[in-house]
């Protein structure tokens, strides 16, 4: 993610797409890793307002492992791309969803509930 972050920064700075992680609740344990990893990325904590045993942004949004969430220009979700599904260590994974974020940044895909117009074949509500 930080390869994508920093190509999208030098290819489309206009744009000003940024890649933010949030960890599940129940699993701080693991956020020095990410952390102390040298990652450069920022990196949220969920949380659990409610008590209900669930992460309140991970239910809301309706997130399983290793979903990346794509958000509009008023972060409404757009998209999701699964990384476990589709690696991003595959060229065409990797291409496809940095098009996603960048379509998305350009207004191509919306959260107005109109087809998203996008190349790759990212799921889009």
């Amino acid at each position: 993610m930080n390869d994508i972050q920093n190509e999208l920064a030098a290819e489309f700075s206009e744009l000003a797409v940024q890649i933010i992680g949030i960890n599940e609740s129940g699993f701080e344990s693991g956020n020095h890793n990410i952390i102390d990893e040298g990652h450069t990325l920022p990196w949220l904590q969920d949380v659990d307002l409610d008590a209900d045993q669930n992460s309140d942004y991970w239910s809301a949004w309706n997130v399983t492992y290793r979903d990346v969430v794509i958000v509009d220009g008023t972060n409404w979700p757009v998209a999701v791309f699964n990384v476990t599904d589709r690696s991003l260590q595959e060229t065409a994974n990797y291409e496809a969803f940095k098009q996603l974020l960048v379509d998305t940044a350009r207004g191509a895909c919306r959260s107005d509930a109109r087809a998203c117009e996008l190349a790759s074949s990212a799921s889009c509500p």
